[in-house]
C-alpha cells in the first residue's frame, strides 16, 4: 500500500544543532530503541515515542500534535561486538573520549518512514520513501544528530574548563627554546613524571601528588609562591591539536589557554610533534570517583544477592550522578510519591498540555514512577558474554560487576537535565552534595506545582514540610520573640571527638549518640543582640524546637572539618536509638508562654533582610564561619551558592567591618529598585500576583531567581507592603502564616528510619553515594544499577556513617 501523504514531507526539515532529538528513548517511558519495537522519533519536533501496544506513547504524540511522519529507529549489537568467551577482555575505560567510539561501529540500525495518516492506530511504514533524496536528508539528520541521551553522556565526560585573565594576558620572559634535557626532570628533583611547565619562564616542576598514587613534590607550586608567574602546562597531556592541561595558580583552578599553542613555541616546544602520554586532571578525578564504592559482598565473603521486581530497578549511572540516583530512590520508595506519581501515569500522559513530555517536570516524574515501580525494566542485564565487564556494552559508565546478573537500570537523563535546568551546579555533570539535590528537587517540584495550579496541600513534597520554632530572649530584659520557619529538612551537627589512628594512619572519631546530636541543634546558644526594647547590645539566648513534625524528617548529618580553608568529610560513627526508632516529644516548642513578654518589632533594625539560602547558611557555618559573616558572605554573592559566598569570605576577611551588624536600607524594601514589567511579567506567569511578584523582587534587590525563592518561602505573603499595618504584621517573620509551616504537633512524635544516604569519599561533592531503603522484606541496597539485597552486617555499619537519614512517623 503506497502513502498518499508523501508529498507533505516536503515540508519537514532535519534537526537543527540546538534541537534535542530524542531517538534513544520514549520521553514518557523507559522503553528504547534496542527493543523489538524500537522508537518512533517524530520529523516535526523529534519527540521519541514508544510503540508498547499497552502505552503506545508514540501514538499518543501523533493524536495530540497532529504531526503525522515519524521515523522509526530500532538497534541491535553489531557480531563483531559480541567478544567471545575466549577473547581478552575490554580494557577497563580510564579515558573521558567516550565521543572516540563511534555508535555506527558498533552497532546495526534499522530505520523506516510511517506515515500516521495512513493508518492512525500503527503508523503505516513506507519503505521506498528512503530513495527520496529529502527524505534520505531527513533520515540522515535524525540519525547524525547528537542525541539527547549522547548529549548527557558527552558532558558527563567533559569539565567545564574555560580561560582566565591570566592565560588571555600571559606574559612571556624571552628565554629561548629550551634544551631537551631541561625536559627530562624537575629542576628540584628527579621526578620525571607529573612535570609542570611555567609559561613565563620556562621552570619545569613536578606537580602536587594526585589521586592513584602518582607522584609529586610540589616543586611547581613552590615556584609559583617564589615568582608569581601564573600559569603552568602539565607536559604528557599536550595534544596535537594544542588542547592540554592548563593550571592557574592564581586562580586556583584548571584553565584553557587559547594561544596555547604560541606560548609553547617560545620554549621551542611544537605541538604539532607531542603525543598525549599522562591522564589528565579530569581523567584523574572521574578515574578516583569510580573507584570509591561500596563492598559487594556479605559477612561471609558471598556475593550479595541481585533482587528484581517492582520498586526494585536500579538506576544506570549517567557520569558523576550517583548524588542524584540515591536521592530518587530514597523519594519513590514513600508511599505519597509512589501514590502521587505512578497509578495516575497514564491519566497524566493523556491530559498534558506540554507539547514536549521532555519540558514537563510531572511527565518526567511519572516517566521515573513507571520506571522504578512497574517492575517492567528489572531483570538481569541480556548481554552476549558472561564476563563481568559485560555491563560495559551498553553502558560505558557501569560499574564492575563480580557477577554478570545485574540489571542494566534506566537512564534518567531526561530527568536529571530538565531538573538542573538553569542551576549553576545541576546542570553541569559534576559531582554533587545529596541533600542540596534533595532540597533542590523539592523546592523544583513545589514551583511546578505552583504554576499549574495545583493543591499544595496535597503534593507529595508537603510530608517533609514542617516548622523549626526559634524562640530569642534577651539577657537583661528577659523579653522573647517567638519564629516560625518553613523547612523540609533539619541539620544536625555531630561532634568530631577524636579517639587514635587506624593502622594506615587515618584519624579514628568516638561514637556519637544520635540524640546528642538533635539536643546540640535544640540547645540554646549565646549571641550578641541589639534589643529593641532595652536599647543596647546584650547577650541573648536563641533556642530552636520543633514547632510541628512532618510525615517524614529528613535529617543531615554534618560531618566537616575545614583543613586548610577546605571541608572535608568526617567518618564520625553515629549511633541510632534501638530500633532505629526516634522519640522527639521533647524537642516540640510551646510558642508564646504565660507570663513572657513579646519584645517590640525590630524592624527598622534590620529591614528587608532576605529569607538566606539555608542549605548554603548550614554548610558555611559548618565550616566554622560565623552566622553574620555567612549572611553577608550570600548577601554579597546572590544568596544560593556556598561556593561563592566561601570565596568571598577569604577576600574579605580582615575586613574591619566584617563583623557589624548588616545595615539595610529603609524598611518594606524601599531602597530597592523598582522591578521592571518583564520581571513582574516573568513570575506572574508562574502563578504569582503581581503584588507579590513586585514585592518578591523588591527584598530580593531584582534578582529573579531569588525573587522566586523568596515567593516559596513566602506563600501566604499578599504583595502588600510591610509599612501598611506593621503593628498587626507580629506574625510576618513566620513562614506560613495562615496555613502554618506544614506538619503537624500533635504527640506522641514517634519516627522509624525508613532509608539512609551513604557517601565514600573525602568530600560531598567528590565520591560515591548509594541508598539503602527498608522494604517488607528487608533491608535493600541500591548502587546506581546494581539493586541488592543488603546485609544485615552492611546495614549497621554503613548505617552509622549514613549522610542523610529519612524518618516515617508512625
Amino acid at each position: 500500500m503506497s502513502c498518499t501523504h508523501i508529498g507533505d514531507i516536503a515540508r519537514l526539515q532535519p534537526p537543527r544543532l540546538s534541537q534535542s532529538v530524542h531517538r534513544e528513548e520514549c520521553t514518557q517511558c523507559f522503553d528504547n530503541q534496542d527493543s523489538p519495537l524500537g522508537i518512533d522519533v517524530c520529523l516535526t519536533c523529534f519527540n521519541g515515542g514508544c510503540l508498547d501496544k499497552d502505552r503506545h506513547h508514540a501514538r499518543s504524540h501523533v493524536a495530540k500534535t497532529g504531526h503525522a511522519f515519524t521515523l522509526n529507529v530500532k538497534r541491535k549489537l553489531r557480531p563483531s561486538a559480541n567478544r567471545s568467551d575466549e577473547e581478552e577482555p575490554p580494557a577497563k575505560m580510564k579515558k573521558l573520549a567516550i565521543v572516540e567510539e563511534r555508535e555506527e561501529d558498533k552497532y546495526e540500525f534499522k530505520t523506516v518512514l510511517k506515515c500516521w495518516k495512513c493508518d492512525a492506530e500503527n503508523g503505516l511504514e513506507i519503505a521506498e520513501a528512503s530513495n527520496d533524496p529529502h527524505v534520505k536528508s531527513l533520515i540522515d539528520g535524525v540519525m547524525t544528530s547528537m542525541s539527547s541521551a549522547r548529549q548527557s553522556e558527552v558532558k558527563a565526560w567533559e569539565e567545564e574548563i574555560t580561560a582566565c585573565e591570566h592565560t588571555l594576558m600571559l606574559e612571556q620572559l624571552a628565554t629561548g627554546p629550551l634544551a631537551a634535557s631541561g625536559l627530562a626532570h624537575c629542576t628540584k628533583c628527579d621526578l620525571k613524571e607529573n612535570l609542570w611547565l611555567c609559561l613565563t619562564c620556562g621552570s619545569l616542576g613536578c606537580g602536587r601528588q594526585q589521586f592513584g598514587g602518582l607522584g609529586g613534590n610540589g616543586h611547581g607550586l613552590q615556584h609559583y609562591e617564589e615568582t608569581h608567574h601564573p600559569v603552568s602546562v602539565k607536559l604528557g597531556t599536550i595534544t596535537p591539536e594544542g588542547s592540554a592541561d592548563v593550571y592557574c595558580y592564581v586562580c586556583n583552578d584548571s584553565k584553557v589557554d587559547p594561544d596555547l599553542s604560541r606560548h609553547l613555541a617560545t620554549f621551542g616546544i611544537n605541538v604539532q610533534t607531542q603525543t598525549k602520554t599522562e591522564k589528565s586532571i579530569t581523567e584523574l578525578q572521574i578515574e578516583q570517583n569510580l573507584k570509591f564504592d561500596f563492598s559487594l559482598t556479605g559477612e561471609d565473603g558471598k556475593a550479595l544477592e541481585p533482587v528484581f521486581g517492582p520498586g526494585l530497578t536500579g538506576l544506570s549511572n549517567l557520569g558523576n550522578s550517583c548524588y542524584m540516583a540515591s536521592v530518587v530512590q530514597t523519594i519513590f520508595s514513600l508511599p505519597a510519591f509512589r501514590q502521587r506519581y505512578y497509578p495516575t501515569a497514564q491519566a497524566h500522559w493523556e491530559t498534558c498540555r506540554e507539547t514536549l513530555p521532555a519540558d514537563c517536570i510531572d511527565c518526567q516524574m511519572h516517566k521515573l514512577a513507571d520506571g522504578l515501580l512497574s517492575g517492567r525494566y528489572s531483570h538481569p542485564r541480556p548481554h552476549a558474554s558472561g564476563s563481568p565487564s559485560a555491563p560495559k556494552e551498553t553502558n560505558p559508565l557501569a560499574h564492575d560487576s563480580p557477577t554478570p546478573v545485574f540489571q542494566e537500570g534506566v537512564r534518567p537523563a531526561g530527568f536529571k537535565a530538565l531538573v538542573g535546568k538553569g542551576h549553576e551546579e545541576f546542570a553541569t555533570m559534576r559531582q554533587q552534595d545529596a541533600e542540596e539535590f534533595f532540597t533542590h528537587l523539592v523546592t523544583v517540584l513545589r514551583r511546578h506545582a505552583k504554576k499549574v495550579g495545583a493543591d499544595e496541600k496535597r503534593e507529595p513534597t508537603e510530608i517533609f514540610a514542617f516548622g523549626m520554632e526559634q524562640r530569642l530572649e534577651c539577657g537583661e530584659c528577659k523579653r522573647v520573640r517567638y519564629r516560625v520557619d518553613a523547612t523540609d529538612t533539619v541539620s544536625v551537627p555531630v561532634p568530631a571527638r577524636e579517639k587514635g589512628k587506624d593502622a594506615d594512619g587515618k584519624t579514628l572519631y568516638e561514637d556519637v549518640q544520635f540524640k546528642e546530636c538533635l539536643d546540640i541543634v535544640t540547645g540554646t546558644e549565646a549571641l550578641e543582640y541589639q534589643c529593641p526594647a532595652c536599647h543596647k547590645k546584650v547577650i541573648a539566648a536563641k533556642r530552636t524546637r520543633f514547632a510541628t513534625y512532618p510525615q517524614v524528617l529528613v535529617v543531615h548529618a554534618k560531618k566537616f572539618q575545614l583543613v586548610n580553608w577546605v571541608p572535608a568529610k568526617l567518618d564520625i560513627p553515629v549511633i541510632l536509638p534501638e530500633s532505629d526508632e526516634l522519640q522527639l516529644d521533647e524537642y516540640l516548642g510551646r510558642g508564646l508562654q504565660p507570663g513572657e513578654t513579646e519584645l517590640p518589632n525590630d524592624e527598622a533594625a534590620a529591614p528587608g533582610l532576605p529569607q538566606f539560602n539555608e542549605a548554603a547558611m548550614a554548610q558555611l557555618e559548618a565550616m566554622g564561619f560565623p552566622t553574620i559573616r555567612c549572611q553577608k558572605a550570600l548577601l554579597a554573592t546572590g544568596n544560593n551558592d556556598a561556593e561563592a559566598a566561601m570565596e568571598w569570605l577569604f577576600a574579605h576577611m580582615e575586613d574591619p567591618d566584617i563583623d557589624a551588624p548588616i545595615q539595610l536600607a529603609s524598611s518594606g524594601g524601599g531602597g530597592a529598585p523598582e522591578p521592571s514589567a518583564e520581571q513582574i511579567s516573568m513570575l506572574s506567569e508562574m502563578g504569582f500576583t503581581p503584588a507579590q511578584a513586585r514585592k518578591a523582587l523588591r527584598e530580593t534587590g531584582g534578582n529573579a531567581e531569588r525573587a522566586v525563592e523568596w515567593l516559596f518561602s513566602h506563600p501566604d505573603d499578599t504583595g502588600e507592603d510591610a509599612s501598611a499595618g506593621a503593628g498587626a504584621a507580629g506574625a510576618g517573620n513566620q513562614a506560613k502564616a495562615s496555613g502554618g509551616p506544614g506538619g503537624s504537633s500533635e504527640l506522641p512524635a514517634r519516627f522509624r528510619l525508613k532509608a539512609f544516604i551513604s557517601h565514600k569519599g573525602p568530600s560531598v561533592h567528590s565520591g560515591h553515594y548509594i541508598a539503602h531503603v527498608r522494604t517488607e522484606e528487608g533491608w535493600v541496597m541500591f548502587n546506581d544499577e546494581k539493586v541488592v539485597k543488603a546485609d544485615a552486617e552492611s546495614v549497621r555499619e554503613l548505617k552509622k556513617l549514613a549522610y542523610l537519614y529519612v524518618f516515617e512517623r508512625v
